[in-house]
């Protein structure tokens, strides 16, 4: 059950440090330049890890390179915040050999999406710190940027309560509440459950994203989270981008949307679809582990952050 507990770091401002380190993917040091040149245009000082423009087969470095470069980074008092370049496929590997006792006792903002859905919920659930679900450097490339997911990262990392509005989806399930936020990446969600990053989700509102899944596993994990009481004691619900979803040759037969409401039969609490959070373009900045007051209304949805 959500306690509002939750510690906020330090909001940044012009000047602070913000570490960019790359703990999964690899990114190409040219394509860094233009998250390099936004976050130094809003005044703050860039410090690049040692895994920023370097590749090892899938990832960016070995395990124990983009461990320590994390490591090194959330023990380093100047760095006020961590923004992670790329998802991809590596937190899981590193995640138990890192010391959060630093950070824990000196909080600081933790930014990115995708897989680093791992640090946003081991963070949730062992210690209880705020992280931002954000676009990383992909984000902010010319050929996939979206002026407003850009400046909700700044807005949100300088202490702007988060306020958004949408229209409603056809599909949407009305109701109001005020709860934790929780989520990320769904295949991340699923993945950990039964580990020590495992997804508290009684009480919160839960978001869920994807990107490139095949539907009959997309409905497989929404079984889990079914199953394993993920969905049974939410406060609301929030359904991001399925983007690049695949099928087999012999159809599914059920669109993404069909495949989340018939998990949610049984319940009652607001459900809305096609928010602005994802592996696409419009991918709104998200304060993890605060409240909000969440409505799901006819022609409006509403997320605010409670302050």
């Amino acid at each position: 059950m959500s306690t509002n507990n939750t510690r906020i770091p330090a909001y940044l401002k012009a000047g602070d440090i913000i570490g960019i380190t790359c703990p999964a993917g690899s990114v190409q040091m040219d394509d860094m330049q233009y998250m390099i040149q936004q976050l130094e245009a809003w005044g703050f000082v860039v410090k690049l890890g040692t895994t920023v423009g370097t590749h090892f087969n899938k990832f960016s470095a070995t395990d124990d390179e983009r461990r320590q470069d994390l490591q090194n980074m959330l023990d380093d008092d100047s760095i006020q915040a961590i923004l992670f370049g790329r998802g991809g496929y590596g937190a899981v590997r590193i995640i138990d050999g890192i010391d959060f006792s630093t950070f824990n006792s000196n909080p600081k903002w933790l930014l990115g999406y995708s897989d680093i859905t791992c640090f946003h919920l081991h963070i949730n659930r062992q210690f209880q710190i705020s992280t931002i679900h954000a676009h990383m450097n992909g984000g902010y490339l010319p050929s996939s940027n979206d002026l407003f997911s850009t400046q909700s990262i700044y807005d949100t990392l300088t202490g702007k309560p988060i306020d958004y509005s949408i229209p409603s989806h056809t599909s949407n399930r009305v109701g109001e509440c005020t709860a934790e936020l929780i989520g990320g990446n769904l295949a991340l969600i699923s993945d950990l459950i039964g580990t020590p990053s495992e997804i508290d989700t009684d009480g919160k509102i839960l978001c869920i994203e994807d990107i490139g899944e095949y539907k009959y596993n997309i409905d497989r994990m929404m079984w889990q989270l079914l199953r394993a009481g993920k969905l049974s004691k939410l406060k609301g619900l929030i359904v991001g981008g399925f983007t690049n979803s695949n099928d087999d040759e012999i159809p599914f037969g059920m669109t993404e949307v069909d495949i989340i409401q018939e998990k949610l039969k049984d319940f009652t609490y607001p459900v809305c679809y096609d928010f602005p959070v994802g592996h696409q373009e419009r991918n709104w900045a998200l304060k993890l582990g605060v409240n909000y007051s969440f409505s799901v209304q006819a022609n409006e949805v509403t997320l605010i952050e409670k302050v």
